[in-house]
């Protein structure tokens, strides 16, 4: 990448949702006089006894969780999808709607309260993966459900209401439109190439070595040549796979570890619990065998400047196209450089 873009504004093409992104390094040197976010401390206790996903509590829903030791799962007690509704259809005129079914379950990454993915070991993580691979094999055998989403929305900037280290699998009967996007580019592709877009941009960066963050022998992370989100970063696995359930036992250790050095790096960033939105796109469950499909986990963090300034998605990005600052590289090597010793224990 030159300064003709590194300095000035354009736009970059995202290849696996046929979108743009507009990028404006210029404006880094703009004052910030907006909204300041506070600061989030560390959580101390590993038991809190008002917090309703500690094992041994009673939940919301008047259920009790029993004294888990590793990562446990349960039906969320406030679903947003549930498997028996009314069966209905509307389509009058312009308008239509549908009824749909769904599954919704909530995942705790670990019993202790006051762990966060960074700070986990490696081995639990990995039970962590296993329980995805469990529940994304289970929830797709359902005759009713034909997309398994897996995700964690971090730290109350992300809207997320419980500090307690956990995170989210919504299954349906629709596959949501981001996977049909994801799906539709991924198939041409592969139609006309035979190849996963994916391998092939990752043979890409791992020749440019401009926008890598981490890499181990199974996996890379990077910052995507089209990031909308500051540090957005993608965790991409160097084996063509469909879903994670694919996953052997060294590549799970792997991608453990590629996870936890990556989330390191967010923390050390801004010396903080470094809040985000991350989720793995995988092949729906819908019966095809979708060899297009290139597993990967995004992960979307807020934060723009420090631990206090967050990117806002409003304005021209709300009824235009996606807008950013920095650019994909800077940001790449800013994580890049950062240490994979946590913060907390420098």
């Amino acid at each position: 990448m030159d300064n003709t873009f590194n300095e000035n504004p354009h736009r970059r093409f995202n290849i696996l949702t046929g979108e743009w992104v507009l990028v404006s390094p210029h404006r880094t040197k703009r004052p910030w006089q907006g909204k300041v976010e506070k600061t989030v401390s560390p959580l101390k206790d590993t038991y809190d006894e008002n917090c309703y996903l500690c094992p041994t509590n009673t939940r919301m829903g008047g259920k009790k969780n029993p004294d888990y030791k590793k990562a446990y799962s349960f039906i969320n007690d406030f679903a947003a999808l549930m498997p028996e509704v009314p069966e209905g259809e509307l389509q009058h005129n312009l308008l239509q709607a549908k009824s749909e079914k769904g599954v919704c379950k909530v995942v705790c990454f670990s019993p202790d309260h006051s762990l966060t993915l960074p700070v986990m070991e490696e081995k639990d993580i990995v039970e962590v993966i296993s329980l995805w691979q469990r529940e994304y094999l289970e929830l797709g055998k359902l005759p009713f459900i034909n997309h398994v989403q897996i995700f964690e929305n971090k730290g109350d900037t992300m809207g997320c209401s419980n500090p307690h280290p956990h995170g989210q699998i919504w299954a349906q009967e629709s596959i949501p439109q981001e996977t049909l996007k994801k799906t539709k580019n991924q198939a041409n592709y592969w139609k006309g190439f035979k190849k996963s877009i994916l391998l092939e941009y990752i043979e890409q960066e791992l020749k440019a070595k401009e926008r890598i963050v981490v890499e181990n022998k199974d996996f890379l992370a990077l910052v995507p040549f089209w990031a909308i989100w500051p540090y957005e970063t993608m965790i991409i696995p160097k084996r063509h796979i469909q879903n994670i359930a694919l996953l052997n036992e060294d590549e799970k250790v792997s991608f453990a570890a590629i996870i936890k050095e990556l989330t390191i790096k967010y923390d050390n960033l801004f010396n903080t619990s470094f809040p985000y939105s991350a989720g793995i796109h995988q092949a729906p469950t819908d019966g095809e065998d979708h060899p297009e499909w290139h597993f990967h986990m995004s992960f979307y963090p807020p934060l723009l400047r420090s631990a206090t300034v967050k990117k806002f998605m409003v304005g021209y990005e709300m009824f235009a196209d996606p807008q950013r600052d920095i650019t994909a590289e800077q940001a790449a090597k800013s994580l890049r450089e950062l240490s994979t010793i946590h913060y907390s224990k420098l």
